[in-house]
């Protein structure tokens, strides 16, 4: 997760929304890529989906079986489905969406989008939240969602 940390504070000095991601297999990265929406212009240029079409293009192949994608952020559902897509078993990831208070995820989880695909993904958390906490909130353009108040 050090060389993703890396990459969001690139993307943060380029003025972009400072989440990465690097994808490992047999211990060696195969891609990596960081959000690039802001200076790309493309809204789909989320890091995982950037990150995937670095290994796919370092590999030759959008087979990318028995990868681990390690992300800073929980992979929205467009990039849950390029995980899914590319045949990655296993994501590590950092900050929860929910973690995050991000009220426009509602009670959204990597875990219940897979699900309902019926497809296979390993899903380990934790891993380093508050240091991948920290470089989202740190974005500029980052607004601290309200409190939720009970009904």
């Amino acid at each position: 997760m050090a060389r993703v940390l890396e990459l969001c504070g690139e993307a943060d000095a380029r003025g972009d929304c400072p989440v990465a991601s690097i994808i490992v297999r047999d211990g060696e990265v195969i891609g990596q890529g960081s959000n690039r929406v802001a200076t790309g212009g493309d809204p789909t240029a989320h890091a995982e989906v950037e990150a995937i079409r670095d290994a796919a293009r370092n590999l030759g192949s959008a087979d990318l079986s028995g990868a681990t994608l390690y992300s800073a952020m929980e992979p929205c559902p467009m990039c849950c489905w390029a995980i899914k897509e590319a045949r990655i078993g296993r994501v590590v990831l950092g900050a929860r969406h929910a973690g995050m208070r991000r009220i426009d995820y509602g009670d959204y989880s990597v875990e219940k989008l897979i699900g309902m695909t019926g497809s296979a993904l390993e899903v380990v958390d934790g891993v380093r939240v508050a240091e991948c906490e920290a470089a989202r909130r740190a974005w500029k353009r980052w607004v601290e969602p309200p409190a939720r108040v009970a009904d």
